[in-house]
């Protein structure tokens, strides 16, 4: 009888795998089979190169404090009077209030349920008063980037916040829609996708900037008896600008199995020795260049952070609230 139930519980684990799997490893399936037509990248794609915005070394705006916040820095003209100027206390409760609404907004809007207008008006509002109020700017190197935030936008399905499958774009720039409505299509109660949390530490007082993120989405198939966070590993390569960061996807692995959990030690053992898969090798083989992704961040600050695939401006927007903050270093700007 205990047999027979291991050997149930591992073929549930099985299934699970399987299914999750073709959710985040599509990849898998295009380094398989590279050859069909579906599959075929046009040879003037193959060296596409990243798109670069230019940015002004010019700064006039009013000194920012090192956290990027409202409050004035020690290096202020008006620090040592200890009184904030009514026009910057207007600005800085404008920033506030659209945040709250911001925030507001995408809490009454399901997350993964797709675009939503008003959330990204109120988005370019945020970018415009924080712009010019001088307030969550130069995310690359506020050093307020680093901690872990929970997705609570998106303008696509969830799994599109992970930098995997920014980078599975650019390597499949023809085929990737048609694969992702494939797994897009699978309905709940077999699959479901969220929460989403990404955890950056970065070292912005390196020179290139460095550090890693780590995105994690959980999926839950087979009606919710199996779960498991798809985990992507990236490396942070260096500063795009003031607010870019250009990352290097490096794997994608299933954790946190909860069919794997009840076989006991056995199950752990299984989870914790199981290799990644090396998603960013796989499409290097593709197209070279495609592991490497922007993400732009326009507005970032102690509580919320507005971040886009730098490829896909305008289309892959997404709204984070922080969960914790990390041990990021922090440069005064």
């Amino acid at each position: 009888t205990t047999n027979a139930t291991t050997t149930i519980t591992m073929t549930m684990a099985t299934m699970h795998r399987f299914l999750s799997s073709l959710l985040a490893f599509a990849a898998i399936l295009a380094s398989v089979l590279p050859s069909t037509s579906s599959f075929t990248i046009p040879i003037n794609k193959l060296s596409q190169p990243l798109p670069t915005r230019a940015f002004s070394t010019t700064n006039n705006r009013s000194p920012v404090s090192p956290l990027g916040s409202g409050a004035p820095s020690d290096t202020d003209s008006y620090a040592d009077d200890k009184v904030v100027p009514p026009v910057v206390g207007s600005a800085s409760e404008r920033v506030e209030d659209c945040k709250r609404s911001l925030i507001e907004q995408c809490d009454a809007h399901e997350v993964g349920s797709g675009y939503s207008s008003g959330i990204e008006n109120k988005i370019r509002e945020l970018e415009q008063l924080g712009e010019d109020a001088g307030f969550g700017q130069a995310s690359s190197l506020s050093g307020l980037m680093s901690g872990e935030w929970e997705l609570i936008y998106a303008s696509d399905d969830i799994t599109r916040s992970s930098p995997f499958f920014w980078a599975f774009r650019r390597a499949f720039p023809d085929s990737s829609d048609q694969i992702f409505s494939i797994t897009d299509a699978i309905p709940a109660p077999i699959k479901m996708v969220g929460p989403a949390t990404q955890t950056f530490d970065i070292d912005s007082n390196a020179r290139p900037v460095t550090g890693t993120l780590v995105s994690r989405v959980k999926v839950a198939t087979l009606g919710g008896v199996a779960t498991s966070m798809m985990t992507t590993r990236c490396s942070v390569l260096n500063a795009d600008g003031l607010d870019g960061l250009r990352l290097k996807v490096e794997t994608t692995k299933p954790e946190d199995s909860t069919i794997l959990q009840k076989l006991g030690p056995l199950g752990e053992m299984l989870n914790e020795s199981a290799p990644p898969f090396p998603s960013g090798e796989a499409l290097e083989q593709v197209e070279p260049g495609s592991s490497e992704i922007v993400m732009r961040t326009t507005y970032c600050d102690e509580g919320l952070r507005v971040t886009m695939n730098d490829f896909r401006l305008g289309e892959d927007v997404f709204v984070w609230k922080r969960v914790k903050f990390g041990s990021g270093n922090t440069v005064s700007l």
